[in-house]
């Protein structure tokens, strides 16, 4: 175990990864940085890290903000239910707890999320198990589908005594991100290759994990008129969040009559959620009504990805047929839709 310890830690401070994040202490920014990194890839967060920071750089700026302008700096990252925890959370302590046992106790943290805050910026001894470390220890001990409690007991024993723990935490996921990658695992640069059990087959372990995927489908109602698209405070998954009226297929014909409107069909748009795939088809009606009822700023409301795909697929169809050149869509939020 010494000897992987070393191997592991001598590799990593010579090739850490320059992450805007590394070495931070500051909780506050060590948070931010880990709930982008739920669900969203390395490259992908660091833009948002600067943008939702430079906006609410500390958490009593976070506390003081509005949740649509939190909702708003949130938009392009998906998951918004990480910005509502995240902007909850700043509701509920003025300073973050230093336990990985109080943090547990924050909205919307894990186990992930809080031993990445209590092991990098306040120094307690507590594995951190993400995606890649599961990947790196099952194998390393030729594992297939541990449980997540036998994996955590074994990143917990793991942890060299006398070292720094968030230090041992980035290595194991700097050491999956970048060399125990999960198909064409780097396996002649790994420093820890010598104590590795998987090694003869990499690919076996440590298992895939079958997600149950459940389609969905709906429809969406794209209003549009000279003075902007038609938006409104949508519910369910998106809440605090805005975008065209979106219903089940069979409501449209309804939907369609309360507005006095009779819509095309424009096209249809996929999405992808964490354990469903959103099939939403796409109509677009002349609407004289206001472009956004009970709205004074539309520009400035928070939009989800779906939407912006939904708002594109209308621009196309419109821009096809020579409707409309939606050449108004930067005053609504959508660059372009």
């Amino acid at each position: 175990m010494e000897g992987l310890q070393e191997a592991l830690l001598t590799w990593y401070r010579e090739n850490p990864r320059p992450l805007p994040w590394r070495g931070e202490k500051d909780p506050y920014r060590i948070l931010v940085a880990e709930v982008l990194l739920q669900q969203t890839r390395t490259q992908q967060a660091i833009p948002y890290y600067h943008r939702f920071l430079a906006r609410f750089p500390s958490l009593r700026a976070l506390r003081q903000a509005p949740l649509e302008e939190v909702l708003k700096a949130w938009q392009g990252v998906g998951y918004y239910r990480r910005a509502l925890h995240l902007h909850r959370l700043a509701q509920e302590v003025e300073a973050l707890p230093q336990s990985y046992a109080q943090l547990l106790k924050l909205p919307g943290l894990g186990p992930y999320t809080a031993a990445a805050v209590a092991s990098l910026a306040f120094g307690e001894r507590v594995a951190v198990v993400d995606g890649n470390v599961r990947r790196v220890l099952s194998r390393l001990l030729a594992w297939e589908n541990p449980s997540p409690q036998r994996l955590w007991r074994l990143a917990q024993d793991l942890m060299p005594p006398g070292e720094a723990p968030g230090e041992w935490n980035q290595a194991l996921m700097d050491l999956g991100a970048t060399v125990c990658l999960p198909r064409r695992p780097l396996c002649s640069w790994c420093p820890v290759a010598a104590f590795c059990q998987g090694r003869a087959d990499p690919g076996r372990y440590p298992g895939a994990r079958k997600r149950k995927v459940r389609e969905e489908a709906w429809a969406a109602l794209v209003l549009w008129g000279r003075e902007g698209v038609y938006l409104e405070e949508l519910a369910g998954r998106f809440p605090g969040l805005y975008g065209v009226p979106l219903m089940p297929p069979e409501d449209l014909p309804a939907k369609a009559k309360a507005f006095g409107v009779e819509p095309r069909f424009a096209g249809e748009v996929r999405h992808v959620l964490t354990h469903r795939r959103l099939w939403v088809r796409v109509y677009v009606a002349p609407w004289e009504g206001p472009p956004s009822v009970g709205l004074k700023d539309p520009g400035e409301k928070p939009l989800p990805k779906l939407m912006e795909k939904v708002l594109r697929q209308a621009q196309a169809f419109l821009a096809h047929e020579g409707i409309l050149p939606f050449s108004h869509a930067k005053a609504h939020g959508v660059k372009p839709f």
